[in-house]
Parts: C-alpha cells; sequence; structure tokens
C-alpha cells in the first residue's frame, strides 16, 4: 500500500503508474483472470444487459475476458468514445463482431464513432471503469483528464440513483492509505482489484457470493 502523506495528486498518480506499468506481462495475465473470477460470476454481473468497459493502456488491469464473457452470454457491451468537439466529451458506444477501430488522441484504440451504435451513461447498467489510484473506502484518483466525471456529473444531482452500478478497476498494488476526494469526483459503488473488493460493496459483496 503506498502512503499518501506529503504527496500531491500529480506525483501520487505518476507513482501509482509506475507501479503498474511495471508489472511483468505474466502478472498482467494473472491480475485480468483474478479479476474475472472476482466479477464473472457476481450478481452484479450476471444480472447486467448493458455493460460498460475500457480497453487496458498504461499498465491498467485487463477487462477483456470479462467482456467476452459478456459478449457469450448475449449482453451488449460497450467502449468509451471520445468526441472531436467538444473535446472534454465521451460517450459510450456499443461493440460487436466486425468492429471497425480507430485510435484516439492519447492512442486509445476506440470503435469508430457511429451515434447510432451509442447509449448514455445512465441507460447503462454496469460500468467499470479504469483508476489511477483507489483507497480502502472506495475514494477513485483518475488519470486527471475529467472524461468520467465529466459523463458522469449528473449523478451528484440525482439524491437516490440507481443506475449505473459504477465499478472502479485496478491492481492491489494501486492502493493508497487515503484519498482526498475534490467536490467533483463521483463516487463509486465500489472498486474490484485483482485481490479483492474495496468500498461500500466489500462486504456485501462477500455475503452475496
Amino acid at each position: 500500500m503506498i502512503h499518501s502523506d506529503g504527496l500531491s495528486r500529480p506525483a501520487l498518480r505518476r507513482q501509482l503508474r509506475q507501479a503498474r506499468r511495471a508489472l511483468t506481462p505474466l502478472q498482467q495475465r494473472l491480475a485480468a483472470q483474478a479479476l474475472y473470477r472476482q466479477l464473472a460470476q457476481h450478481p452484479l454481473f450476471r444480472r447486467a444487459k448493458h455493460i460498460a468497459l475500457y480497453l487496458p493502456a498504461d499498465g491498467e488491469i485487463d477487462p477483456r475476458p470479462l467482456m467476452k464473457a459478456a459478449q457469450k452470454r448475449g449482453k451488449a457491451t460497450y467502449l468509451p468514445v471520445l468526441s472531436d468537439w467538444p473535446r472534454t466529451h465521451m460517450t459510450f458506444q456499443q461493440v460487436g463482431i466486425g468492429e471497425r477501430w480507430v485510435r484516439n488522441r492519447f492512442n486509445i484504440a476506440e470503435p469508430q464513432a457511429d451515434r447510432r451504435c451509442q447509449r448514455p451513461a445512465w441507460a447503462l447498467d454496469l460500468l467499470l471503469l479504469p483508476l489511477v489510484g483507489f483507497d480502502p473506502q472506495g475514494g477513485r484518483l483518475g488519470m486527471g483528464k475529467g472524461f468520467y466525471d465529466r459523463t458522469l456529473a449528473y449523478l451528484g444531482m440525482r439524491k437516490n440513483w440507481q443506475k449505473p452500478t459504477l465499478l472502479g478497476l485496478a491492481h492491489e498494488c494501486q492502493k493508497v492509505d487515503k484519498l482526498e476526494l475534490a467536490s467533483w469526483d463521483v463516487p463509486l459503488t465500489g472498486i474490484v482489484t485483482d485481490g479483492g473488493w474495496y468500498g461500500r460493496l466489500a462486504t456485501e459483496s462477500r455475503s452475496l457470493r
């Protein structure tokens, strides 16, 4: 666990990104398999019909085994797509067989934009999102670009929103003792790593399995 005392958010991001980049290809594969085992049979995943995920970059834990499992079970799967304008906008687009891929401005693969296949965040059942760091209470430190926070900002205006369920995915090495959250940070339902569950769902997830 990394201690955050005396570290600014940019410094903490650098340290955490370096930690996940240092994982070997074998460690990455084992982590992806462990993450799959944590989530694939969980009721939150089994019940969801519309699931958004991401393609891993910069050492992020790999959710692609979960995406393949969801597609085999007939679930609709979505990936984030960045807009050319406004450049701060992000949406979620359904992916399938024969998808056409492009590279966005961060050199991350994404499906070629097609509004007919896009779905608003509030219409998703489960959103699995990446993060740079997390704490045992379920706090999330993102990349600092704010795409997810802006896309999900509407949740802060709703007291009892039901969906999507927001789960952050990470390696255990990205755990921080405590994060100071900003006012714009969207609270997550929980954090899932290759080692376990954190946040509000930690106790509940153990009882459901």
